[in-house]
C-alpha cells in the first residue's frame, strides 16, 4: 500500500496504521512506552453496509465473547440482512439472543433506510449525526462504525470502557475517565486518534488478557 491519503484522513492498510503510530509516539512519550513489547498494531478493517452497523449494536454493553456467540446465532438465521430482519419478529430476535432493547434496534436499523455508499463520502462528524438519528444508535456504535468500517482515521470513541481503562494505566491516571475527560484528552491525538485507539485497545488486550473489542 501506498501513503495514507490526506483529505479526511482514511486507513486504508497497514502503512497508516504504521504512519500513525509513528506520529502518536513523537508527539506522546507514554504512547511510545506503551508501544514497546506489543505485536504489530491490527488494521481492524471492516466492510461496511447494515451487517456491521447491527453488529456493534450487538456489541453494546455486553463482552466480547457474549458478543460473538450472538452474532453466530443471528448469521447463521440470516439476520444480517435488513429484509430478514424487519419480517423477523421480537421474540424471534430475542430467542437469537437480543435483548428486547436490541430487537427494537435491529427493527429501527432494518428500517432506517440509511444510504450507506452516501456516508463513504460524508465527513466523519456528518456520519456520526446521520447514524445516531437511527434509534438504538448512539455516539460509541457510530464511532465504532466510523472507524472501523469507513476507515476514519480520526475519530476516538470515548465511551468505550477498555479505551477508559487503558487510559488511566498509560497515562497513570488516579480513576478511569469519564466519556467527556477521555474525548478532551483525545483532542492532542489527533489527527490520528483511531490509531490512538487501536494502541490502547492493543495494550488492554496484553495487560488485561482479553479482548476489549471485537
Amino acid at each position: 500500500m501506498g501513503a495514507c491519503p490526506v483529505k479526511e484522513r482514511v486507513i486504508i492498510g497497514d502503512a497508516c496504521v504504521a504512519e500513525g503510530a509513528v506520529w502518536l509516539c513523537q508527539s506522546e512519550p507514554r504512547f511510545a512506552q506503551a508501544m514497546k513489547g506489543l505485536p504489530p498494531l491490527p488494521l481492524r478493517l471492516k466492510p461496511d453496509g447494515f451487517a456491521e452497523l447491527l453488529s456493534a449494536i450487538v456489541s453494546q454493553q455486553v463482552s466480547v465473547a457474549s458478543a460473538n456467540a450472538i452474532w453466530g446465532r443471528l448469521q447463521a438465521a440470516g439476520m444480517t440482512d435488513p429484509a430478514n430482519v424487519a419480517t423477523a419478529s421480537d421474540d424471534a430476535l430475542r430467542d437469537l439472543g437480543l435483548s428486547r432493547q436490541k430487537a427494537r434496534y435491529a427493527h429501527a436499523l432494518a428500517a432506517a433506510g440509511i444510504d450507506y455508499e452516501g456516508l463513504r463520502g460524508l465527513p466523519a462528524t456528518q456520519v456520526i449525526k446521520e447514524l445516531t438519528a437511527v434509534q438504538g444508535i448512539g455516539a460509541w456504535t457510530a464511532e465504532i462504525y466510523a472507524m472501523f468500517s469507513l476507515g476514519r482515521a480520526d475519530v476516538f470513541a470515548p465511551g468505550d470502557l477498555a479505551l477508559q481503562e487503558t487510559a488511566k494505566l498509560i497515562f497513570d491516571l488516579p480513576e478511569r475517565p469519564k466519556e467527556k475527560e477521555l474525548r478532551a484528552m483525545a483532542e492532542d491525538w489527533s489527527p490520528w486518534r483511531s490509531v490512538a485507539a487501536r494502541i490502547m485497545w492493543a495494550y488492554y488486550k496484553q495487560h488485561k488478557q482479553r479482548e476489549g473489542i471485537r
